[in-house]
């Protein structure tokens, strides 16, 4: 949690609560970290951390784009900011796909 933080701290995102949120009580089985957080004007913010060592295609992407809906009818309100980590080789129309639907990709290699 200490490392997401400074990492965030880095590229400029402060959050007053930042809490992670199981990915089981989502009803996925998917191998990916979700935050909720509230930034300083009050809104909410969600961030994923994916790391793992297989390419990251669209067809993820788009289950990940799914796993955030779910993730608003579980917080029961819009979640404006959304952000995602990715620790892993990354797929340049799945990287696409997240900044069309307002997505920033941070991808950490």
């Amino acid at each position: 949690m200490k490392e997401l933080v400074e990492f965030l701290q880095q590229h400029n995102l402060v959050f007053k609560s930042l809490k992670e949120v199981s990915v089981k009580e989502l009803g996925s089985r998917k191998r990916v970290q979700i935050f909720v957080g509230v930034d300083l004007k009050g809104f909410y913010a969600d961030v994923m951390v994916l790391e793992k060592k297989s390419r990251v295609l669209r067809k993820e992407a788009q289950e990940l784009m799914a796993l955030h809906d779910k993730l608003e009818k579980y917080v029961g309100s819009a979640i404006r900011k959304k952000y995602i980590i990715i620790k892993a080789p990354l797929c340049s129309k799945a990287k696409a796909l997240f900044e069309e639907y307002g997505w920033r990709v941070f991808h950490v290699s």
